[in-house]
């Protein structure tokens, strides 16, 4: 195929609301660099960390209000920015170093930039952010993190697995979440909250999930033991009944804000708390003597190593766990996409798609 000069993409100008996001027709198709492949985008899922970015929301050690972007170790977002994560395409053209053979090949990206050998995360950055994403009808990338997955699943569906499934998984790694313990999940319905009663059950575990009025069958149907409705009665209470007063071993918070200290006083003594998000408010008071006395185990957790990525392919490919698209926007609607996506009124993963 000949590839063109000029591609449609979103472009993130800066720190702010939507109207820092611009789609444009007229952005530069890359060129693939020694070692990586070019890829016709044709899928990218959509994450809570695009918006955050966008907003500048995560803050700084000194000040949690600061607006800052998504690392500790040093910024390496600079505007104009690609963000997307959960990219599906074909490659196209490869550069030096890389077979020709692959052209042709559809491919799930990793989007870890893992800035080291081995699978500490400790220098972790991430494509959408430290370099070009997929929001965009291409994109360059290294070839090592082109991955194809034997899978007869639509492009749309395998683009709402990476980047929620992995960081689901690296969450329940941490916590090591093991074969019939019981595991809460906060923020079930959005697209970690998913995976992650997904990936528990894979694990041989027991997700009970905490979801929003409205979406408690949708939990069942993907694998909850049982569902405790935000916001109705007591939360340490509905869920001694819904765990029909069984212990809580690890608790998986998306959540955080108000709940977070209900949430430790639920773990069982010896309990793990996994976080991967705080879209309820991330200061939150800790009364160190609940931590200590309970002997309890605090994980914060983002992303996932390449082991777990690994692990999230075999899962695809054994289907062990399943796509769930809660709507599919055209690039060119990426407001209406992220707006939609704010609201949280779906489950699982939105999907935007070149139009």
């Amino acid at each position: 195929m000949t590839i063109p000069e000029k591609m449609a993409a979103v472009l993130l100008t800066g720190h702010g609301g939507l109207d820092k996001l611009v789609y444009v027709r007229d952005a530069p198709v890359p060129t693939p660099a020694d070692g990586e492949v070019l890829i016709r985008v044709t899928a990218c899922g959509m994450n809570n960390t695009d918006v955050w970015v966008r907003q500048g929301a995560y803050g700084t050690e000194d000040d949690p209000s600061a607006v800052s972007t998504w690392r500790r170790q040093g910024n390496t977002l600079s505007f104009p920015r690609i963000q997307g994560t959960d990219t599906v395409g074909h490659i196209v053209d490869v550069g030096a170093g890389v077979d020709p053979a692959r052209i042709g090949e559809r491919v799930m990206v990793d989007f870890s930039i893992y800035n080291r050998d081995d699978d500490s995360l400790a220098d972790i950055d991430y494509m959408g952010h430290g370099r070009d994403g997929g929001y965009a009808e291409y994109m360059a990338l290294p070839a090592e993190n082109a991955h194809v997955v034997a899978t007869d699943l639509t492009d749309v569906e395998l683009a709402t697995f990476c980047c929620a499934y992995l960081t689901g998984e690296r969450m329940l790694e941490r916590a090591r979440l093991a074969a019939g313990e019981r595991v809460l999940v906060t923020g079930a319905s959005g697209g970690v909250g998913s995976a992650i009663i997904q990936l528990a059950r894979a694990r041989g575990a027991i997700p009970i999930a905490v979801a929003g009025p409205g979406k408690e069958t949708a939990m069942l149907e993907i694998g909850a033991e049982a569902v405790v409705t935000r916001g109705k009665g007591d939360l340490v209470e509905e869920v001694h009944s819904a765990s029909r007063g069984q212990p809580i071993d690890v608790v998986a918070d998306l959540v955080g804000g108000p709940l977070f200290n209900d949430l430790l006083k639920i773990l069982r003594p010896e309990g793990r708390y996994t976080t991967a998000g705080a879209i309820a408010g991330p200061v939150v008071q800790l009364d160190l003597r609940t931590m200590y006395l309970k002997q309890l185990e605090l994980h914060g957790s983002s992303q996932g190593s390449r082991a777990d990525f690994r692990r999230l392919v075999g899962y695809i490919e054994s289907r062990k766990i399943r796509p769930l698209v809660g709507g599919v926007y055209p690039l060119s609607e990426f407001h209406r996409a992220q707006t939609d996506f704010m609201a949280k009124n779906f489950v699982g993963k939105l999907v935007v798609v070149p139009d």
